[in-house]
């Protein structure tokens, strides 16, 4: 290896870290040629060389849609111990590597493979290496990157290369592979062809622009032929390199290869019967010796494979159409065990249209799609599409496959499928089916309010056009753009109307979350008291997410939180981990109901996932609320941290629902460091229409907040006018977020005269859940009441907000209540340390669970991680709770809940 110094080292490093039980992930990306190849094969020898058992597999482009091709070759040399696996794990990775009429959940699967691996890495570090990731199978690379997030606390460590910087993270690095400096380029050309004449070696030094498989081909293929150096791409004088190498080989040699080209899985004998057939004389191994000879290929055991992607690609492009129609053809006969890549063979030989097999692809396709084979039945549509002549028809098919594509999280594909859309030949179904595929993608700058009046549009279209179920998949979609985006009354007004004209079942839970989300004053009313009415089926997580998110964005936060955790547990034991991210929105209301800790576990877990499987709006929304309850822990590094990471994603300001929340962490912060002035201004401005932290509905979780800072900055009447349409707008959305934000800003910001009654009436009218907002207002109580030298009568709400604020885990209000305390002349009780001050999150909800008594295997399906890690989590878990084993967790956390509810009491 030359010039790659710097990169041996980082993967030396790795390996070490490996080795000594703490794994990770990289994802090394270049250009084709640039040495990626090269640089896995020498840190795997050096990594067996250390003790290392080395895991291998590559990506094969004609093979990238066959399910889990990648990953059971990548688990060949482990395969013995899926037999030590539990029943389901075996199970899930039987059926992965089977005929079996259906494909099992990616996450199953990925839990059995992590098991597997965990269980080898504890005998001896793996290293996982998988080349040409852009052509491994989606639900292999879906598999893999499950894998590589979880390999922390494990002796795993999985290095992949490809040629694209894949947008979602296989792991915590990213090693961009640059061409060579010009030194170490230099060096490597002459160590391979040190006698060139100097002007071609210059010249070849110029072109190869430091790629090393460059720097390596084209002295053989241009000596004394520079009219091969022009200007075409560097990957176009490759292929045309490694094209002329076989024009030194026997024909039979040159068929061979072709064969091969077209299907690089073919065995070696399927290449000698075909190449025999094709050629019209017997192929023996002397041609396959020609190739080895020639350098095209190796020999893998009895498997012939192409030294580099780029030669089949030059072989393959560079052969005449009749003989690569010749080759599909007679691949096609062959192929009946292996349908689709037979359909495949059978499309690639075909010329112009072919309707009798476009329809054929689409069967098969069906039948995929049914067994839960989204990855084989894309490229059957895909190629279904180009044998069709009616634009209409072809158009339809793409939508399909776009909408399997997106399915499988392939963006990159979804995006080529619509670039090949006839737009103006989509029908109105079609259209609304379009329009979901692109939902998530489509979230241009400052035309929110577009958007969701062609999405009504569309729904409109496809509901009149008899296709019912995707006009309400697309009109929830608007309506959640509504909130999200904070859509004007026109779009609200649009969206709930369109809704309307359905005369749809007023119970139904999709109409309730339409209704919600649309228009919230109109509809509050009637949502929250059908809301309260509906006794929802617990195994059902579209049903309960819809009525969860319902009365979120509404304000019935204690009902959120009550159908959003049971739409959590409904989509964890299903393992659908991006629908778990969005049901674990609840961390959101979880803050106001003052369970913090929880809060905290669950935003942990829920941005983890979310960043997974790509929902980035979930991702928003969880960061935002992260750095509202690290705020409120007294956090505040944290808190500053992630609101700073949240303003500079290229979302925020699109999502209203987001920057209110950013703003009061701010606010908040402002406050608790006693910047009362700036604090004020800082929630104020999250009332003012024209502000991008506006929020027609969300701005009332932040009324409390601007009522303290009001308080505290003198402000007290400016803050009265900010909020003197809520009495009004609380009688048309009577939630609970409305009913504390009347309540508590009544009392908080009522003169002296009246104010001790109404305290009395906000204690009473607010919610028995929202604790941490009782505590509150009786802290506020209790300063009013010291104001009024009452310093007796003020303790006994100080005693008690305290401890709900050590209970929540509340520190700054709590800090601030013994204060208060001390001014009456009560000596308060030193703040005990939260559960939450010494365990992570996800230790946290380690610890809980396991003194409930579930085992290693059973947290780890639970929470989607290796049973090792649970165990090497519990290992760190018990010296900080000052405990020796499992036995005594429960006491160990039960002694610190009873610490937290009587300090400072």
């Amino acid at each position: 290896m030359r010039g790659r110094d710097e990169e041996l080292r980082i993967l030396r490093g790795l390996l070490a870290d490996a080795a000594a039980g703490h794994g990770g992930a990289l994802l090394i990306h270049g250009a084709a040629g640039v040495g990626k190849s090269a640089l896995l094969r020498t840190v795997g020898a050096e990594a067996a060389e250390s003790g290392f058992k080395v895991l291998r597999t590559s990506g094969v482009e004609p093979e990238q849609w066959l399910p889990f091709a990648a990953l059971q070759m990548l688990l060949q040399p482990v395969a013995r111990g899926m037999k030590d696996l539990s029943d389901p794990h075996r199970s899930a990775l039987s059926a992965a590597f089977s005929a079996r009429d259906t494909e099992p959940e990616m996450y199953r699967v990925g839990l059995a493979v992590l098991e597997l691996l965990a269980d080898e890495a504890s005998l001896q570090p793996l290293l996982l290496l998988v080349d040409d990731l852009q052509w491994i199978d989606s639900s292999s690379r879906d598999v893999l990157k499950f894998v590589a997030r979880r390999t922390h606390d494990l002796s795993i460590q999985v290095i992949a290369g490809a040629r694209v910087q894949y947008s979602e993270s296989y792991g915590h690095l990213d090693l961009p592979l640059l061409p060579l400096s010009r030194p170490a380029a230099a060096e490597l050309l002459d160590a391979g062809a040190p006698d060139l004449p100097p002007s071609l070696r210059a010249l070849i030094l110029e072109r190869a622009a430091g790629n090393p498989l460059a720097l390596v081909e084209l002295p053989k293929a241009v000596q004394g032929m520079t009219a091969q150096l022009d200007d075409l791409p560097l990957t176009q004088r490759l292929e045309d390199a490694f094209s002329a190498r076989t024009d030194s080989v026997s024909r039979e040699c040159r068929t061979l290869l072709l064969v091969l080209a077209a299907e690089p899985a073919a065995p070696l004998n399927l290449l000698l019967d075909l190449a025999s057939r094709l050629s019209g004389s017997a192929v023996s191994v002397d041609a396959v010796q020609e190739a080895v000879d020639a350098d095209l290929v190796t020999l893998v055991g009895f498997t012939a494979e192409f030294r580099h992607p780029l030669m089949r690609t030059a072989i393959y492009t560079h052969a005449t159409l009749a003989d690569r129609l010749a080759t599909h053809r007679a691949l096609a006969v062959v192929m009946e065990g292996t349908p689709e890549r037979q359909l495949a063979h059978e499309a690639a030989a075909t010329i112009g249209p072919d309707e009798e097999l476009a329809v054929r692809l689409e069967r098969f396709a069906d039948a995929s799609q049914a067994a839960g084979k989204a990855a084989a039945a894309v490229p059957a549509l895909r190629q279904a599409a180009d044998l069709v002549l009616d634009a209409q028809r072809r158009t339809g098919i793409l939508v399909r496959t776009a909408e399997l594509s997106s399915e499988i999280n392939h963006s990159i594909s979804v995006q080529s499928l619509l670039d090949r859309m006839d737009m103006s030949v989509l029908d109105p179904v079609d259209r609304a089916r379009l329009m979901v595929v692109s939902d998530s993608s489509a979230f241009e700058p400052g035309e929110p309010e577009r958007r969701i009046q062609d999405m009504v549009t569309a729904a409109a279209g496809a509901f009149d056009a008899g296709a019912g179920d995707v006009a309400e998949n697309l009109l929830w979609r608007a309506s959640a753009r509504c909130f999200f985006q904070d859509g004007d009354a026109r779009v609200r007004a649009q969206t709930a109307a369109e809704l309307d004209r359905w005369n749809p079942d007023p119970n139904a839970p999709h109409v309730l979350a339409v209704r919600a989300y649309a228009e919230p004053y109109r509809h509050g009313t009637d949502v929250i008291a059908r809301l309260g009415g509906i006794g929802a089926d617990h195994e059902d997580g579209r049903i309960l997410h819809f009525l969860g998110s319902g009365a979120m964005v509404t304000g019935d936060v204690s009902r959120a939180v009550q159908y959003l955790a049971a739409a959590a547990a409904a989509w964890r034991s299903q393992g659908r981990l991006g629908l778990l991210a969005r049901s674990l929105a609840a961390a959101w209301p979880q803050v106001y109901l003052g369970q913090l800790e929880r809060a905290r576990e669950e935003c942990a877990e829920g941005l983890a996932l979310a960043e997974e499987t790509g929902e980035w709006i979930v991702w928003l929304g969880l960061k935002a609320a992260g750095g509202l309850v690290a705020a409120l822990r007294g956090e505040t590094e944290q808190a500053t941290r992630t609101t700073g990471e949240l303003r500079t994603h290229s979302l925020f300001l699109q999502m209203p629902f987001v920057t209110v929340m950013a703003q009061q962490t701010d606010g908040l912060l402002a406050l608790f460091e006693g910047r009362a002035t700036e604090a004020y201004d800082v929630l104020a401005r999250a009332f003012d229409p024209a502000d991008p932290h506006y929020h027609s509905v969300s701005r009332w979780l932040l009324a409390p907040d601007l009522a303290d800072a009001a308080v505290a900055a003198g402000t007290v009447r400016q803050a009265r006018d900010l909020l003197s349409g809520l009495p009004e707008l609380a009688g048309r959305l009577p939630s609970e977020m409305m009913m504390v934000a009347h309540a508590y800003t009544d009392a908080v910001l009522a003169p002296d005269d009246t104010a001790e009654e109404r305290y009395a009436a906000a204690l009473t009218a607010l919610p028995a859940a929202w604790t941490l907002s009782r505590a509150r207002l009786r802290l506020h109580h209790g300063r009013w009441l010291r104001r009024q030298r009452r310093n007796v009568d003020a303790r006994h709400p100080l005693r008690l907000a305290c401890a709900e604020f050590d209970r929540a885990g509340a520190q700054p209000w709590a800090e601030m209540a013994r204060e208060q305390l001390r001014a009456t002349g009560e000596s308060s009780g030193r703040r005990h340390a939260n559960t939450g001050d010494q365990l992570s999150a996800q230790e946290m909800q380690i610890a809980v669970l396991a003194s409930r008594g579930l085992s290693n295997r059973e947290i780890g399906q639970r929470l989607f991680i290796s049973h090792r890690t649970v165990g090497a989590h519990l290992y760190r878990i018990y010296p900080r709770l000052g405990i020796t084993g499992r036995g005594k967790l429960a006491a160990a956390l039960a002694a610190l809940q009873d610490e937290q509810s009587t300090s400072g009491v």
